[in-house]
Parts: C-alpha cells; structure tokens; sequence
C-alpha cells in the first residue's frame, strides 16, 4: 500500500550550488539557505566538505555553516568524502554526514581516483571516527540506475554495495541517478528487489531530469514504497564528474506533482518557489523548472468573454 506521506531533503546548497562556476557569494549561499530553512523542509543537505581544488565552489563551506541561521526542526546534512571531510562537519555541527560510492568502478575512478572497492575502504577509519564522535552516517550510490561510461548497472552491482554499507552499520542509502539514464521501469525494478533483499534499510531516491524522466521516476518509486526523496529549488545541480550531468529535479515541480496527486510533502510550496525565484534572479542560466515556466495548475486563467478572432 502506498503511502500518502513523503519526506523532501533540499539539496540545492550541495548539489546545486557544486554545479555553478561562477562563484557565488558566501553571504548570497547564507540568503538562499534561510530561505530554503524557512520552507519547512525535515533536511537541508548544506554543503561538501570536500578539497578546496575539487569544487571551489564549496570551499567556504565552514563559514557558511557558521553564518546560516539554525532550527530545531531542521536537520542539516553534509556531504564527507574523506575522514578530514569529517573532521570539518563535526566541528561545524551538521547533524548528519553522507557518503558516496559510484555504482560503477569507472565513475569512481572519475570522481574518488579509484575503483569502489579501494573507495569504500577508505570509509572504514572514517565510520569510526563518526561513531566515536556520535555523527550520523548515511550512504549513496552514484550513477545507480545507469553509468555515462558504463551502461546500466546490474542489480547485483547495488546489492553488493548495500552489503558494504550494511558492514559499516550504515542502513540509509540513497540511490541516485546522476545523469537521469534510469526510466520507471528500471526503478521499479530495482527498488522493488533492494527491498525484498534489505528489508532493515531505508532507501531514497536522488533524481536528475537530465532526459526528462525525473518526476516519472519519483512516481514509480514511490509506488514501490520510497517515501524519501532529494530535489533541487530551481533544478540546480549536476555532477562535476560525470558527462551529461544536468540538474536534479526541481524541488517546486516534484513539490507540486505530489500535492496534486494528493500525497502530503509538509513543505510549503509557495515558499519553496520564491525561493526558486530568487535563485532564477541569481543564476537564470543554472535554473531549469517547470513550475517557474508555467505556473501550478491552480494558477486560473481569466474566462475569456468571447472568442479571440483572428484575421485572416
């Protein structure tokens, strides 16, 4: 039985900000993400604490934590790729840090500079120094549904990657389809055996409407019992690592598609589209929204009082 709840992580300060080269303002990433703190989101996922020579973009993402205003009701996520990663999000007070492994060894040797089996070793002193440090862990798998070098991805390839994160205690996985190659059958599909063969976990889905599919998507995991779902105020997004990578759902259109099907996202639309808004002020070029183009399907025409005649 599908349920009439979902919960929306906002990822537009991680995900979308990472994909814009000029550089954005510390005090405008501050601004957007109030905003986005005031939408009624349950998560944010803030940032990356990653090298500053690998997205620079992000390299003020210790003052940026430090500026932004804090909530009882929201929980900040960040993005760790190393145990120095790790270090910075303690000390900057995130609530929860996340992990990625590629799907496939080639997108890990584009993104970590190894294969997943090298990556994921690396993640043992770092879950150790989370656990010591009370931090929660949660994990991801880049490139879940498809791989720009690769092709799709067996199942096989995902059940033994959750096996790796279920070794390290770790329960909550992400699966992303970066490049937006997965379609709803694939979901279904994949979701629907993950489930059966990890029953204890908890899986999102991280959609990117590279071809379109994004909100098709959504729909069909939700229909296999997915309630978690990432998006992107305004569509911001991509992958520096991965060809083709173009942004993630927008927040405001996936948002919508839900309300309207009557499932209940406990985020406020109105304010998730000013935010997109301003965002569009900012950086029309990055922002990719449907609802921004065309309205929610509240939004009424006037009736017309008669036909409009056209000359001939």
């Amino acid at each position: 039985m599908t349920n009439k709840e979902v919960t929306i992580t906002e990822v537009c300060p991680r995900d979308g900000f990472q994909s814009v080269s000029e550089w954005i303002p510390t005090e405008e990433k501050v601004r957007i993400i109030n905003q986005l703190i005031d939408c009624g989101y349950k998560q944010i996922e803030v940032t990356s604490f990653v090298h500053p020579r690998a997205i620079p973009q992000l390299k003020d993402a210790d003052e940026v934590l430090k500026r932004i205003k804090r909530s009882k009701d929201v929980k900040l996520r960040a993005l760790v790729p190393n145990t120095r990663g790790l270090e910075r999000a303690i000390a900057a007070g995130v609530d929860k840090v996340k992990l990625m492994l590629s799907a496939s060894d080639s997108h890990s040797i584009s993104n970590a500079n190894c294969k997943t089996e090298e990556a994921f070793e690396r993640f043992v002193p770092l879950v150790e120094l989370a656990e010591k440090s009370g931090m929660k862990v949660g994990g991801s798998i880049s490139v879940a549904f498809g791989c720009p070098y690769e092709g799709e991805i067996p199942v096989e390839r995902l059940v033994m990657i959750c096996e790796k994160y279920r070794s390290l205690g770790i329960t909550e996985v992400s699966l992303a389809d970066t490049t937006g190659m997965a379609n709803p059958v694939r979901i279904k599909n994949n979701v629907r055996e993950l489930r059966r063969r990890f029953p204890d976990f908890t899986f999102s889905l991280h959609l990117h409407n590279t071809r379109g599919m994004a909100f098709a998507n959504a729909v069909a995991g939700w229909e296999e019992g997915i309630v978690h779902f990432d998006s992107s105020a305004g569509g911001l997004g991509g992958c520096p690592y991965a060809p083709g990578a173009s942004g993630n759902i927008a927040s405001e259109d996936l948002i919508h598609g839900f309300e309207e099907m009557g499932i209940h996202t406990g985020v406020s639309l109105n304010r998730v589209i000013e935010a997109a808004k301003d965002i569009q002020q900012s950086l029309p070029q990055y922002v990719d929204s449907f609802l921004l183009k065309a309205g929610k399907c509240s939004d009424l025409s006037a009736s017309p009082k008669a036909q409009q005649k056209v000359q001939i």
